[in-house]
């Protein structure tokens, strides 16, 4: 992550917004991200601005005609502290610029602590995403959650906090693993406690 350039990914997580839809306004041109080379591949990256009018659409902004969010967009683009703006053709809708800034504002702080929690080491894992100081993969922890695995539970099978674990499916979502989808030991199985799963497991 560059400074306060993004990638869809990461503005998906922080505005709360799925990733599809954030990949239909770019392609759709209401936003307009800056294009940065990694390696080969060319990377789409987004402004702090821009995740703000991402959070607006989140909040509702998207209901509006074309016109109008494109409107939307540039004055929130265009004027980092715009706290509220009205609309052209009335006074009837007031967009509030300012609660959605404090929102992401508050969602990047939220990413830079979930960022510090995870290393990815070649040497742990063979780079696969891990809790700083465990060998404990962060999607394993996700992909328990969203199989209906408790809080509770992961936390009495490992040595892990309560802020690791409800970061996980954050970090995922921010960070979604690139490539072929690898094939887990946990994968398509029916939800049990997480005690039986074995602490060396994945070591």
């Amino acid at each position: 992550m560059s400074e306060d350039r993004y990638t869809p990914a990461q503005a998906s997580a922080v505005a709360r917004l799925p990733l599809k839809a954030v990949h239909k306004l770019i392609d759709s041109r209401l936003i307009r991200p800056q294009r940065a080379l990694r390696g080969k591949e060319s990377q789409r990256l987004l402004s702090r601005g821009q995740l703000v009018y991402l959070r607006l659409e989140a909040e509702g902004v998207r209901l509006l005609p074309l016109a109008a969010r494109r409107e939307v967009a540039r004055a929130v683009e265009s004027t980092p502290d715009l706290e509220a703006m009205k609309l052209k053709g009335g006074d009837a809708l007031v967009i509030e610029v300012k609660s959605a800034r404090r929102a992401v504002e508050q969602e990047l702080v939220r990413l830079r602590k979930v960022q510090r929690m995870v290393v990815s080491d070649p040497e742990i894992m063979r780079g696969t995403p891990v809790f700083r100081g465990t060998r404990i993969p962060v999607e394993l922890v996700a992909d328990m959650l969203t199989q209906g695995v408790s809080e509770e539970e992961i936390l009495e099978g490992y040595a892990l906090s309560s802020a690791q674990v409800k970061a996980a499916p954050f970090y995922m979502k921010a960070f979604p693993r690139r490539g072929r989808p690898v094939r887990y030991p946990w994968a398509g199985q029916e939800p049990i406690r997480v005690t039986e799963y074995k602490r060396n497991q994945f070591s």
